[in-house]
């Protein structure tokens, strides 16, 4: 059986120079997909004009819950992006002053940029390694399953 970390923070949602916006986001380390983290962000945040109640997962690389807009990428981008800014293609993350961390999040229908007290991401991260530590993750990687997944 494997141990799922999963921690809810408070970010803020960055509209402009003068305006943010709190929000929850769910932070979440699968060990089974050991190379990646998830950030599931309210539904109601999503820049999608979905009218129909579907879910977030719609084709567009985004992995979702019914309700929530749920972005995967590399657990290493996470770590490094709290030393220096990091990422390339759809997501970036960047240290930010006053013990904060940025992250870019760039979809076709905008770009988000969000907010983190850095002492959040920097504790998920940490029980994260407790469960499948740095340089270990290729111990549980499960190629026939990533194999039957990509052939659909």
């Amino acid at each position: 059986m494997h141990t799922v970390v999963e921690e809810t923070v408070q970010a803020r949602l960055i509209l402009s120079p003068q305006r943010s916006v709190r929000l929850r986001v769910t932070l979440a380390y699968l060990p089974e997909d050991p190379l990646a983290v998830r950030m599931a962000f309210p539904a109601e945040f999503s820049l999608d004009d979905r009218t129909d109640g579907s879910g977030s997962d719609g084709g567009d690389g985004r992995d979702g819950r019914e309700d929530d807009i749920v972005w995967v990428f590399a657990r290493q981008l996470l770590g490094a992006g709290l030393e220096l800014p990091s990422g390339a293609g759809d997501v970036h993350v960047r240290p930010a002053l006053g013990r904060r961390t940025m992250v870019e999040l760039r979809a076709p229908e905008g770009t988000a940029l969000v907010q983190f007290d850095s002492a959040d991401l920097r504790r998920f991260l940490w029980r994260s390694r407790l469960i499948v530590p740095e340089g270990e993750e290729h111990l549980h990687l499960d190629a026939d399953r990533a194999l039957a997944e990509l052939l659909g």
